[in-house]
């Protein structure tokens, strides 16, 4: 056998380099590079290995552990998985920084491996500098707070350890129904230490994406269900996106007449366009989506999780309604005690549209009726504007909130009028990023594409501090397309430290940036609650408490301290005129819009299950309590 003697940390290095997907017959090289921010628990081992022999993996430089492990999700997600960058760290509370984002790519299936140092196998410096001790058990570190978040979840505690763990990282991270985060922790000395690696180890290997078909008594059942029924209704999930299967789909409910509804991880996988793209669905979805969900008599899910938000917490369908679910997982396929199909999306729409020759659903002018009357709500809410009849599309406020921002902040733009300023000013390809605060919920009604791939929202896990990260990674993925990200000041004072890796890198994203002067959409749950007006706006303290007046922050400065030019807005007319500056730019962008308080969208006919307090002295929340407790009678239990 021909070995060749290399550190763990080289032969780690070697093998990552040699690792292919093969997708429809296209071959690529799965591993892009590595990021790390390197401490002295990873870069006399791993960094030496990068240094001296990086083969053709890319290093980058991050700033921050979390935001450069959601930098390498956004740039997997937008490779629709077929790409990895790879990301490490030294021990301790750099490791601990990831457990974030190990979650956020877990809950969404993105591959994400991640390379944080450990301390010493042999324990002989015990306690290492940024080692955790635990008196009862020896063996823990901080890199076993990986474990619940982490798909696969190994420590290298010798160097021929390697193989099998590498290999099995690579089942897990090439598997679209099991595929989410990788932990492969390094204790800092093994990283060093050499062994005799068998010369087949690095060979390039070739993962297979495979789409397989449905077959026997599940491929009928699914037949049989979908021929009984008048009204069906298909949620499009993520798994259509990276099955790349929109056009499909859309040929399948041209074909059978039945509309489809997205889910935020389904977005742009088909074109909005399509007459039978109703839009969200679920608790951020539309009128028409959720309309026509409540008539539904079968509901055909495709590659969705069928999480709280797209069920309206399983609320939002008839008691008669059944259900059909086309997924790679089984995990997620028997949800709603649903007839399943395991199987590719791609492959079984195409398989399902040939069984069902003749068929066509029974919505008469139903689908036309539910888009037309979303389509004025749309303009509605792009002519929404503050004028002298101005009202608040969110009741539950303090009723001086609004007249002391515009006294403290001056803006008088409202969100949905600068959203639809914002898709008519920027290219139709662009690339939209997002994840948290009160805007997933608009762009999952507002936001129209027909530019495949081109709406990238992580609402799995709604990370804060994803936004700008994130962006960067699909910049990487896709350089030739202008990306955006869709933030509140919430997010971007929570982690915004990699838009100085993306002034490094050259690489120009643009960051909208939402200033609304708080926690806007928690804002609305508290007080729609009864709770109060509890830390969840931005206000100077007085002797009350945080009731004092808005703070009034420069996020436009702080852009340009990290290198992007940045751009004031208080108006509508101002907004525009940035947008068609910013693209004339090579450098990051930033736009710092002063927008109003409570001019966020709201209701559509969406539910969603509260933990709301039963005894509580206030009135509204009484209220609320008791309207929960009524909506959750008519929601399904399981």
């Amino acid at each position: 056998m021909t070995t060749q003697t290399l550190t763990t940390a080289q032969a780690l290095t070697k093998f990552l380099d040699n690792q292919y997907i093969s997708f429809d017959g296209q071959e690529e090289k799965f591993v892009h590079g590595v990021a790390t921010i390197f401490g002295h628990g990873i870069v006399l081992g791993l960094g030496q290995a990068l240094d001296r022999d990086p083969g053709g993996l890319v290093y980058y430089q991050g700033k921050n552990e979390q935001g450069m492990a959601h930098m390498a999700a956004g740039y997997a997600k937008q490779n629709n998985r077929r790409k990895i960058i790879a990301v490490a760290s030294s021990i301790g509370p750099g490791a601990a920084n990831m457990v974030t984002a190990a979650a956020c790519a877990s809950v969404n299936n993105i591959p994400l491996l991640l390379l944080p140092g450990d301390t010493y196998a042999t324990r002989q410096p015990d306690p290492v500098l940024q080692q955790l001790e635990q008196e009862h058990d020896d063996s823990i570190t901080t890199n076993d707070a990986f474990r619940p978040v982490c798909k696969y979840w190994a420590r290298i505690n010798r160097p021929e350890q390697l193989m099998s763990a590498m290999i099995h990282a690579m089942r897990v991270l090439t598997d679209p129904a099991q595929t989410g985060a990788v932990c492969i922790a390094l204790p800092q000395d093994v990283q060093g230490e050499a062994h005799n690696f068998p010369e087949s180890f690095f060979a390039r290997r070739m993962h297979r994406i495979d789409r397989p078909l449905p077959t026997g008594w599940a491929l009928v059942e699914a037949i049989e269900l979908i021929e009984a029924a008048k009204r069906p209704l298909i949620i499009c999930g993520g798994g259509v996106r990276y099955s790349e299967a929109g056009e499909a789909l859309t040929a399948f409910c041209e074909t059978c007449k039945i509309p489809f509804a997205e889910t935020q991880a389904g977005k742009s996988a088909a074109p909005a366009s399509s007459a039978y793209n109703l839009g969200g669905i679920g608790v951020t979805g539309n009128s028409a989506a959720n309309t026509l969900a409540k008539q539904a008599d079968l509901v055909i899910s495709i590659g969705s999780r069928l999480s709280d938000f797209t069920t309206s917490s399983k609320w939002l369908f008839n008691e008669n309604c059944k259900f059909l679910n086309i997924n790679l997982s089984k995990f997620h396929a028997q949800k709603l005690d649903a007839a399943y199909l395991i199987g590719d999306a791609k492959t079984t729409l195409c398989q399902l549209r040939a069984s069902l020759e003749g068929y066509q659903a029974q919505w008469g002018e139903a689908i036309a009726q539910a888009k037309s009357n979303w389509k004025d709500e749309m303009q509605r809410l792009a002519d929404y504007k503050y004028d002298e009849d101005f009202k608040t599309l969110v009741e539950a406020q303090n009723p001086a909130s609004i007249e002391e921002f515009m006294r403290d902040l001056g803006g008088t733009l409202t969100q949905t009028e600068a959203i639809c300023a914002i898709r008519e000013h920027i290219a139709p390809d662009a690339i939209v990023v997002g994840a948290s605060g009160s805007l997933p919920g608009d762009l999952q009604r507002m936001w129209e594409t027909d530019a495949k791939d081109s709406y990238h929202m992580e609402y799995g896990y709604s990370t804060m501090g994803y936004e700008v990260a994130a962006t960067l990674g699909c910049k990487l993925a896709d350089p030739a397309k202008e990306c955006y990200t869709m933030l509140g000041d919430g997010s971007f004072l929570m982690l915004h430290s990699e838009l100085v890796t993306a002034t490094q890198e050259n690489k120009k994203i643009n960051l909208l940036l939402f200033d609304n002067a708080g926690f806007g959409c928690i804002n609305n749950l508290q007080m729609g609650s009864g709770v109060g007006n509890l830390g969840t706006e931005f206000r100077y303290r007085d002797a009350t408490g945080l009731n004092g007046a808005f703070l009034n922050i420069d996020y436009a400065a702080m852009g340009e301290a990290m290198g992007a030019v940045g751009y004031r807005v208080k108006t509508k007319a101002e907004l525009i005129a940035a947008l068609k500056d910013s693209k004339l730019q090579s450098k990051c962008t930033i736009i710092d819009m002063k927008v109003l308080p409570k001019t966020m969208t709201d209701g559509y006919g969406g539910w969603w299950h509260c933990g709301l307090a039963s005894v509580n002295a206030s009135e509204v929340g009484a209220k609320a309590y008791e309207s929960k407790e009524a909506e959750l009678k008519k929601a399904r239990q399981y």
